[in-house]
Formats: structure tokens, sequence, C-alpha cells
């Protein structure tokens, strides 16, 4: 037993020493944690010490720096302040100085003005007083005369009025008679010479416009051609251009009949185009008839440049150099307006440099004073005032308008060059020949037919062909229908045969086309 119970208290006794001795080295080691922690702590708070005086030395600086450039800027701010102040100091010490010089001005003004015044007042009283004296003096010497002739002074002036008025009006007549006579010869024969002198030295192409052109064929095979199957072709030219084709048994020819010119020779055009070319066909016929139409517009510029570059005329502008170009496809009472026009010119230029005026300036006139008969709408003014307004529009001088505008005394003319215009414009228009007013008046009632035609709503062109006897009209299909169409037929014919006067009769022809197009792509 006691065997057993050594060894185990041997055991126990050694467990006990074993716990007692880690015992004492985890207190050593706790004693030893806590010294390095307590070490680390006050390392720490020494660092913490050390970093919060840098931080605090940081901030103060940064605070004194901060202080410094608030104490500038606010500095800054009061010099600048001061500165003003002063600056608005020395303008008002300045103007204080500039006011009391000016009141001293005012005062040596004032002063002058007193002392001229004070001179006038007297002058014044002295002549006066002088004139009181005349007076005196001119009834003494009157009564004087009126002892001495034995007349009064009314009674003296009416006979010296009288004596002088018909001895004034005596001289008046003869000198009136002598410088009407005299100047009657002179103007008369200074007249006839400028007139005479002008005439010689112009001979300028009477052209007479006609209503019909002639298109020569190579031959009569081409004429089917033109008409086309069932005339389709040629009811496309006419509708195009709105020129009637005249295929009669004229061999190797067609006629072209139409008022206006300008149409005649699209029509012309196109048709040697399409001859030409070899394909006719109403979508060809359209194609080609625009771009004649652009063609000819193009030719309108360029006779207008020819013409003005003739005449030496330049700086016009381009408007009026186009409107210049369409006078060539217009005509007065027959007379082509483009050539009268430059006749007129020359006549003016050398009448003008005759009389010792501005040569180019009446040429100018000359040649513009007829504009306002080409218009591009239609005008109730007439043409001398609308071409004025025209020749203002676009800057041309005072004087060329105002010669534009009288030379059919619509105004007053203002200018030598006026009279000349209107008389070099008579002398080219009354030459035997020149003029036929009946073609005139023909092509005028052919324009009201079309023009009729125009009144009415849904109308897209509008014709008047044979000779004045057919009006042709195109509408548009969207806005006018079969019924209306027959309406529209009616309302024209009412309207020209209640407005108009012409022979015969005229037929209305309304044509109503539906087309519809696609493109193939």
């Amino acid at each position: 037993m006691d065997g057993v119970i050594l060894p185990f208290a041997l055991s126990v006794v050694g467990a006990v020493i074993g716990f007692i001795i880690a015992k004492a080295i985890e207190k050593s080691r706790e004693k030893k944690l806590l010294n390095t922690t307590k070490k680390e702590a006050a390392t720490i708070i020494k660092e913490a010490k050390v970093d919060a005086e840098s931080l605090k030395k940081d901030k103060i600086l940064q605070a004194k720096e901060r202080f410094i450039e608030l104490k500038s800027e606010h500095e800054k701010v009061i010099f600048s302040r001061e500165k003003k102040m002063s600056d608005v100091e020395k303008r008002i010490r300045d103007r204080e100085s500039q006011v009391a010089s000016e009141v001293d001005k005012n005062k040596r003004l004032n002063k002058s003005i007193e002392q001229k015044e004070a001179d006038y007042t007297y002058k014044l009283d002295f002549l006066d007083k002088k004139e009181g004296d005349l007076d005196k003096m001119h009834k003494r010497h009157v009564d004087m005369l009126e002892q001495i002739s034995g007349l009064s002074a009314d009674e003296a002036k009416k006979e010296l009025v009288t004596s002088l008025k018909d001895e004034a009006k005596t001289e008046a007549m003869a000198f009136i008679q002598n410088s009407i006579e005299e100047a009657k010869l002179t103007a008369e024969q200074d007249a006839r010479k400028v007139v005479l002198s002008t005439i010689q030295r112009v001979g300028v192409e009477q052209a007479v416009e006609n209503c019909v052109s002639v298109f020569n064929l190579e031959s009569d095979d081409v004429k089917g051609r033109i008409i086309g199957r069932e005339g389709r072709n040629i009811r496309a030219i006419e509708a195009a251009t709105g020129v009637e084709i005249i295929v009669d048994d004229t061999p190797e020819a067609i006629i072209l009949s139409c008022f206006d010119p300008v149409r005649r020779e699209i029509a012309r055009l196109s048709l040697h185009k399409l001859v030409t070319d070899g394909r006719i066909h109403p979508a060809r016929i359209e194609e080609v008839v625009k771009k004649t139409e652009k063609q000819i517009t193009q030719e309108i510029i360029e006779v207008g440049k020819r013409t003005v570059i003739d005449l030496g005329i330049s700086g016009l502008h381009p408007e009026l150099i186009k409107t210049i170009g369409r006078m060539k496809y217009r005509s007065s009472y027959g007379q082509n307006l483009l050539q009268h026009s430059r006749e007129v010119a020359n006549l003016c230029g050398i009448m003008a440099a005759e009389m010792g005026l501005n040569a180019k300036m009446a040429k100018r006139a000359g040649l513009l004073h007829d504009i306002g008969k080409v218009p591009d709408t239609e005008s109730e003014l007439p043409h001398a005032l609308l071409g004025m307004q025209w020749a203002e529009k676009y800057g041309e001088k005072a004087e060329v308008c105002n010669a534009i505008g009288a030379h059919h005394d619509e105004i007053e003319m203002k200018s030598l060059i006026s009279p000349i215009v209107q008389v070099c414009d008579a002398i080219s228009g009354a030459r035997p020949g020149a003029r036929r007013q009946v073609l005139d008046s023909y092509i005028q009632r052919l324009k009201d037919l079309e023009d009729i035609a125009f009144g009415f709503t849904g109308v897209q062109k509008a014709y008047a062909i044979q000779a004045g006897r057919e009006l042709r009209v195109m509408v548009e299909s969207a806005k006018v229908n079969d019924e209306k169409a027959a309406e529209l037929s009616f309302g024209i014919s009412q309207k020209i045969q209640n407005d108009m006067t012409y022979p015969g009769q005229v037929k209305v022809t309304v044509i109503r086309e539906t087309r519809a197009v696609n493109v193939a792509r």
C-alpha cells in the first residue's frame, strides 16, 4: 500500500510544483509583456505628443500665413478705395475749378453784354433823333417842291409813276418783240440744223414683225413624223409652246403661227432640234421645249449685252440689260422695239452732241425710254411711268429717269435731255412705213384674249391661235373636273363676248389632261 501511495504522492507533488513553476513563468511573461506594453504606450504617447506639437506648429503657421494674406488683401482693398476716393476728390476739385472759371467767364460776358446794350441804346436814341430831323427836313423840302411845282406830293407821284409805266411798257414790248423774233429765227435754224444733221448720220434697218414663221423641211416625209400617230406629236408641240402649227400642201415647209415672237422662236428652234435628232414623241418634245426656253433666255441676255456694248453704254443693271434683250421679241405698232430703241439712242447721242450736252447720258436715256413696254407682269401704269419706276429701282440717274417718264408728257420735263428723247422718239416713229397701227392692235387683242382666260381659277396655260379665232385653254386636272371644264369654257366665252370687240367669232376650247407618272429604279 505504501508502495502505491508514494509514487502517487510524488506525482501529485510534481504536478503542484510544475503548476507553481508554470504560474511563475506565466507571471514573469505577463510582467515582461506589461513592461513592454507600458514602454510601447509611453513611446506612442511620446510620438503622439511630438506629432501634436508638430501639427500645432503647422496650424499656427498656416493661421499666421492666412492672417497675413487676409491682411494684405484688406490693405489692397483699402488702398484701392483710397485711390478711388482721391480720384473722385481730384475730379471734384477739377470740376469746381472749371465751374469757377465758367462763372468768371459768364460774369465777364454779362458785363460785356451790358456794356454793348448800353451802347446800342445810346445809338438807337441818336438814330431816332436823326430820323426825326430827317423827317422834318424831308417835309420842308416837299413843301418847297409843292410850292414851286404847284402840285401836291401825291399828284406828282402819280404822274411820275404813270409816265414811268408807259415808258417801261413801250421799251419792254419792243425788247420782247425783238427777242422773240431773234429767238425764233435762231432756234428754227439751229433746230433744223440739228435734226437734219442727226437724221443724215443715222441709218437703221426697220424690221416689221410678222405673226407667221415658215419652218423649212428637207422632205415632206418629215411632216408625218412631226404630226405623229393620230396627231399626238403636233398636239404636244402646240400645248408646250402655245404656237399653232399649220401643216398644209406647201412643199417642204410648215407654218408656225403665233402673235408672240418669243413663242414662235422657241417653237422653231425646238422643231429644228427634234427634226435633226430624229426622236419625235411627246416626252422628248417637252424636254426639248424646256431646254430651248432656257436657251432663248440666255440669248435674250446676250442680245442685251451686245446692244449696250455696240452703243458704248456701261454700268447698266443686269435686269435692265435683260429687259433690253427682250425688246428684240417685242414690237411697237409693228416696229421692232429693239431696233427702234437703238435708233432713238443714236439719234439722242448725236443731237445732244450737236447741242453741247452729255451725249452718253442722252444715248442711255434713248435706249431705255421704252423699257416699260416689255413688262414681266401686266401693269395699269403707262409704259413711260413704268419704265421710269424701273430705272429708279435699278439706280439710274435722275436725268435719265425723268427723260423716260416724260417722253410722252406724263410728267414734267426737268432737264434738256428729256425733250431730246421725246423728239428722237417721234423722229424714229414718224418715218413713213416705220409703224403699223393695225398689227399692234391685233397683237393687243390676242394678248387680251389670253389674259381673260388667266383670270379664271384652275387655268394653267392659255394660247390664242387661228389668228385670234380660237382660244385654247389648258387646265389643272386636280382643280377642274369635266363638268367644271364645260362651265369654264362657257364662262370664258361670255367674258370675251361682254368685254371685247372683235370680228367674227372666237372658239374657246378647254383641254383637261390627266397624267400618271411613275419612275422605275
